[in-house]
């Protein structure tokens, strides 16, 4: 297995990834890996959260033993070249924007000779569900030959960081009052008016809400934050594996789960897997969930001691070759 660096013009910027070949002559199936919210890079790490394991670069190296190329890359927003690229982006990041990225990206993969052009799967975690699903309602130049969505938020993008909130809030005094300052913030955004936030709300949810108006991340934010993977799901006529773990406690496999299941009804090429000790990532989980529940467990997604879940990865590995 070979691990190669490459880049590719987008506008003026330039995209940044890294290409996995399985050992042999090929040709082989291929992935592109689109990585989640925020500066996630194609490792899938983030510099908001400690450790450089990230299930992304896990994940390719994993679909490389079995044979499948790969190509992950950076988003723009994200990455060791972030800070150069993000002047050029203010003001035209959108779901567009993503789009293009991914529709590169897929163009580069295809390119190589190794590869069958007619054989790439998207492969997206959580928002980047999102972005897969759009590329496969298009009709691009590669279409793809089957999608991998894991932790697809089946509610608006909106709905479930709330819920997530109010799992913080239940747990601290006055967290009614929080919640209802945080949905007053909320309500102005989706206006288009300044968000102005109570002061005296937590940090990280002041940080939150203070990006969501940043001038770099419009329109996009307000596209994001009203989107959802169940309405593309019901429109996509391609074999799909959905996954949603139940020890992720930023999707949840039964409030998203099921809004993607009635989306799905009537397309039997649509798979559900939720694997007992996967979380959003796709990391094993050993602690039981009510444990996890309100508490800040992004801060181990990608340490050092964690690894990928072994039936979520043989059940992914199985489905891609199930369909070539």
């Amino acid at each position: 297995m070979q691990s190669r660096e490459v880049n590719w013009p987008l506008g003026p910027t330039t995209m940044y990834g890294t290409l996995v070949r399985p050992e042999g002559a090929g040709p082989f199936p291929g992935v592109v890996l689109v990585a989640g919210s925020g500066p996630t890079d194609r490792e899938w790490n983030s510099p908001l959260l400690p450790g450089s394991h990230g299930s992304g670069r896990l994940l390719a190296e994993a679909l490389g033993q079995a044979g499948i190329a790969s190509l992950r890359y950076d988003k723009r927003a994200s990455g060791p070249h972030m800070r150069e690229t993000m002047p050029l982006l203010i003001g035209t990041m959108s779901m567009r924007s993503h789009l293009d990225e991914l529709t590169t990206a897929v163009r580069t993969l295809a390119a190589e000779d190794y590869v069958r052009d007619d054989r790439i799967f998207g492969l997206g975690n959580s928002e980047g569900t999102l972005h897969v699903l759009e590329y496969a309602l298009r009709d691009p130049e590669y279409r793809f030959a089957g999608m991998v969505l894991t932790g697809p938020p089946g509610r608006a993008v909106g709905d479930v960081a709330r819920s997530q909130l109010a799992a913080q809030a239940a747990a601290i005094p006055d967290g009614a009052e929080f919640l209802a300052s945080y949905d007053t913030a909320i309500a102005r955004f989706l206006a288009g008016e300044p968000i102005d936030p109570d002061p005296t709300l937590p940090e990280g949810v002041l940080t939150l809400l203070l990006s969501l108006e940043n001038p770099a991340n419009l329109p996009f934010a307000r596209e994001l934050w009203e989107a959802d993977a169940a309405t593309p799901l019901a429109r996509v006529d391609l074999p799909v594996l959905v996954i949603i773990g139940r020890k992720d406690v930023q999707v949840d496999w039964q409030a998203d789960g099921e809004p993607l299941r009635r989306a799905a009804e009537g397309h039997e090429n649509v798979t559900f897997l939720f694997p007992e000790n996967a979380n959003h990532v796709l990391k094993h989980e050993p602690r039981p969930l009510s444990e996890l529940a309100g508490a800040p467990v992004a801060l181990g997604y990608n340490a050092s001691d964690t690894h990928l879940d072994p039936e979520t990865v043989a059940a992914i590995i199985a489905w891609l070759k199930d369909h070539l």
